[in-house]
């Protein structure tokens, strides 16, 4: 599985994403990581983003919530072998790895990454839940957020691990969260955890279709 990891929405080198093994240019767009989030106004504007940033390069984007999912792991596998991309957009870390969970995408995935079929794409929250474990991330994201639909799932702390280190997305940007983000990289460091810091516009890709990981954007 290729993989491409954002520090905020598509990076400064779009067509990085793409692969050369997709059968098609559909491109599964999953918003759940801002299921804690009130302003629905401002979601919908954040997914037409998405749509855009995604059709300019030529992929065919196509909303995919899985809150329809809970439950429903084999009716979601179903659903996914339509597309060739996943785009996971940024939010809270931990309400996005339980929506994994619930709906079994985590597994999901695992199973993927052996092959070449499926391309992750995400930022932020999209990127942490790749990573080895959410340890760091709970001081910029509420580990305990827990949005409608969401009650009986636990606080999940360990990533799916399909990228061998932890990201600090925002790393000194011009983003709201970067003074926070700076903790984590504390975090990271006082625990010895392995970590890429990323400043937006940065992206990691890893996976088919690469001899080596990169980093696309700018050095890390």
């Amino acid at each position: 599985m290729k993989i491409y990891l954002s520090s905020y929405r598509i990076g400064n080198k779009p067509d990085r994403l793409l692969s050369s093994h997709a059968a098609t240019a559909r491109v599964a767009v999953i918003q759940n990581a801002s299921d804690g989030n009130p302003d629905s106004e401002g979601r919908a504007k954040a997914l037409r983003r998405e749509f855009d940033e995604l059709s300019n390069i030529g992929l065919e984007p196509e909303q995919v919530d899985l809150r329809r999912f809970f439950g429903k792991v084999d009716t979601l596998a179903r659903h996914l072998d339509r597309f060739s991309y996943l785009w996971v957009t940024g939010g809270n870390a931990f309400v996005l790895r339980r929506a994994f969970a619930l709906t079994g995408l985590d597994t999901w995935l695992i199973a993927q990454n052996a092959g070449d079929s499926v391309t992750y794409g995400g930022y932020s929250a999209g990127a942490c839940v790749l990573t080895p474990t959410l340890k760091g991330i709970h001081l910029a994201d509420e580990p305990e957020l827990t949005p409608a639909g969401y009650e009986s799932a636990p606080v999940i702390w360990e990533g799916l691990g399909l990228c061998p280190y932890c990201i600090a997305p925002h790393y000194r940007s011009d983003h709201p969260e970067s003074p926070i983000i700076e903790k984590s990289v504390a975090y990271f460091l006082e625990n010895a955890i392995p970590f890429v810091a990323l400043r937006d516009g940065q992206a990691i890709v890893l996976g088919a279709d690469r001899r080596s990981n990169e980093t696309a954007g700018g050095d890390a």
